[in-house]
């Protein structure tokens, strides 16, 4: 019999799926969609590949579901060509499309419940200071490492690389993407955590 947390984690990846394959169809750069979209395409298999010996809470099931969707987005129109980041442009009247800031809030938002999950499962840690510290930690390092990867891709690729960067002639670009990073991950703590362990407690 299959249970209803596996079908509703494989209804979740199945609308992954189609979303992925919409966002391959004709995106405004292949390389830069590949680039994006590439760590959906290793969520997928390892979610489905745990989800018996390590079910994840499900709340952070959805948080990734939509990390993903976000991605997926961000990788077909590149995260500077983004329609919802140009709505937002013209209505606030900002000097250039923001979707990739919210990219890089969901870049530490998500990743910080997922680091809370594995060190409250796996380690002696507790809820409170020491655990928040560690995993906001954890979030600037994975966003840190994530600007050397475009900095080894601009290195590998030089202007093929461009729209994967997506500083739009913005020099502090970098220094922005780890602040996003880190106010999401400190978002996430402050808003999920409560409502995180009592999922914890349902795994």
């Amino acid at each position: 019999m299959v249970r209803s947390e596996d079908s509703e984690l494989l209804i979740l990846m199945g609308l992954w799926l189609v979303a992925l394959a919409l966002s391959g169809v004709a995106p405004h750069d292949r390389l830069t969609w590949f680039l994006e979209v590439a760590p959906v395409l290793v969520a997928i298999p390892l979610v489905a590949a745990t989800r018996r010996r390590y079910p994840l809470s499900r709340l952070l099931i959805y948080l990734i579901f939509i990390h993903g969707l976000i991605l997926i987005l961000g990788g077909h129109y590149t995260y500077a060509r983004v329609p919802l980041g140009f709505w937002v442009h013209d209505a606030f009247d900002l000097a250039r499309n923001h979707y990739d800031r919210l990219g890089h809030f969901a870049q530490g938002f998500i990743p910080a419940i997922l680091a809370r999950e594995i060190l409250l499962r796996n380690t002696a840690l507790r809820p409170g200071k020491m655990l928040a510290y560690i995993v906001l930690s954890i979030c600037l390092a994975f966003s840190a490492f994530y600007e050397l990867i475009e900095w080894w891709a601009a290195a590998a690729l030089g202007q093929d690389a461009d729209a994967f960067l997506g500083t739009q002639g913005d020099v502090w670009d970098t220094q922005w993407d780890m602040f996003m990073a880190l106010s999401g991950a400190a978002a996430a703590l402050a808003c999920l955590s409560r409502w995180h362990d009592r999922q914890l407690g349902a795994v």
